[in-house]
């Protein structure tokens, strides 16, 4: 494997977490225009918003068998251009059995697409020798911020779904087939040799759970603030309208900022103490939330959720194929499923907490799980994890 070949497979693995970002945002910011264009009760709708990770996991779990045959890249070369074009499709549709197919297609290609490409990712960092796995999430986190703001733009013009959607999957379609020609794998799974603590290319799904709760734990976080930072500042500490829109904005904002600069923390400090800082500063960022007597401080909160958060996932996945290097793309695979776990019971978990206690207590819930992530630390701290500042072990290839 060359230096050149590495550093183009880099580049454009990350182009397709970029366009992963802009696709998911421009669904997910656009779901009450999906459910005026179809006429989707308020009842039905929770139906095919679970539909989506229900499926994207099975997905996943697709993958696992597929890699089997043919390598990630493989699967990531066809299953993102059909992300695209399902998304085309969700606004392309008039009948609810339309959306109900393109809803289909989107979330079982994106069960693919989220394993094939953090496979990928953890087979370069192993070629790079150092953490470069969050800076592929920094690269998602900028895709999302990016189709958020597309999205704002087509609700600003009161464009509809198709007009939105169509000139991104114009765009993007082609940039992800052509990027595609570089995606490059460092070592196979079973060249990477013997892990440590005997997990070697056996996987065990007993040695996994640490880090499938790890992942449960930070997409419920992840989802609670996606999904409950409006209403709560808005309900609870007592903003306007258009105040209770900011703290997800800030959040994406910190999130991206935050795995910016993440690598350089593992290289640094390694990965155990990162995550432990990160998933510290998360539970400080529900603390906040839960005892703000304002919205400002509120906002404080979510702040300090997005840099904490930000680094627990792609770490959670590059551990994992530290664990098991002899069968890496299956323990990533594996792990992906929790990620549609988490944001399945986030969101219901709040809101019925909420309901039946208060809002602010329910914000309490999500801070004791992430403070658990504190007694799997551990399971991030492998001799690989830490690389860099005197710990470095030896590089695949020095690709800089």
């Amino acid at each position: 494997m060359t230096d050149a070949g590495l550093r183009h497979g880099r580049a454009s693995l990350g182009l397709s977490f970029g366009v992963q970002g802009v696709a998911f945002a421009l669904l997910v910011t656009r779901i009450p225009a999906v459910q005026d264009q179809y006429g989707i009760s308020d009842g039905l709708l929770p139906v095919f918003l679970a539909a989506v990770p229900i499926l994207a996991g099975a997905g996943s779990v697709a993958t696992e068998k597929v890699v089997a045959r043919v390598r990630p890249g493989v699967v990531l070369r066809w299953s993102q251009p059909l992300v695209l074009l399902a998304l085309l499709g969700v606004g392309a549709g008039r009948e609810v059995w339309h959306v109900a197919v393109a809803l289909g297609v989107f979330g079982l290609a994106v069960g693919a697409l989220d394993a094939s490409m953090n496979m990928l990712g953890v087979s370069l960092q192993r070629a790079y020798g150092r953490s470069i796995m969050t800076g592929f999430h920094a690269a998602y986190s900028l895709g999302g911020i990016a189709g958020a703001s597309l999205a704002w733009v087509g609700a600003r013009w009161d464009l509809s779904l198709f007009a939105s959607y169509l000139p991104v999957v114009v765009v993007l379609l082609p940039a992800a087939l052509v990027g595609s020609r570089w995606y490059t794998e460092g070592k196979r799974p079973e060249e990477a040799g013997a892990g440590s603590g005997g997990a070697g290319g056996a996987l065990s799904f007993k040695l996994l759970l640490p880090l499938c709760l790890v992942m449960t734990f930070a997409y419920i976080g992840d989802s609670t603030v996606s999904n409950w930072s409006a209403k709560y500042l808005q309900d609870v500490l007592g903003s306007s309208e258009q105040l209770a829109t900011v703290p997800y904005n800030v959040y994406m904002v910190t999130t991206l900022l935050g795995r910016v600069v993440g690598d350089l923390g593992v290289r640094r400090f390694g990965a155990v103490a990162v995550v432990r800082g990160g998933s510290l500063l998360a539970a400080g960022g529900f603390a906040v939330v839960a005892l703000a007597p304002g919205a400002w401080v509120g906002m404080l909160g979510f702040t300090m959720l997005g840099f904490g958060l930000c680094v627990i996932v792609p770490q959670t996945f590059a551990a994992a194929g530290r664990m098991f290097p002899g069968n890496s793309d299956a323990a990533v695979a594996r792990l992906n499923i929790f990620n549609y776990v988490g944001f399945l019971v986030g969101s219901p978990l709040v809101g019925a907490l909420g309901d039946a206690w208060s809002y602010r207590g329910a914000m309490l819930v999500p801070m004791v799980l992430v403070l658990v992530t504190l007694v799997y630390a551990r399971a991030f701290g492998s001799e690989p994890a830490r690389y860099g500042g005197g710990h470095e072990r030896p590089r695949t290839a020095d690709v800089g």
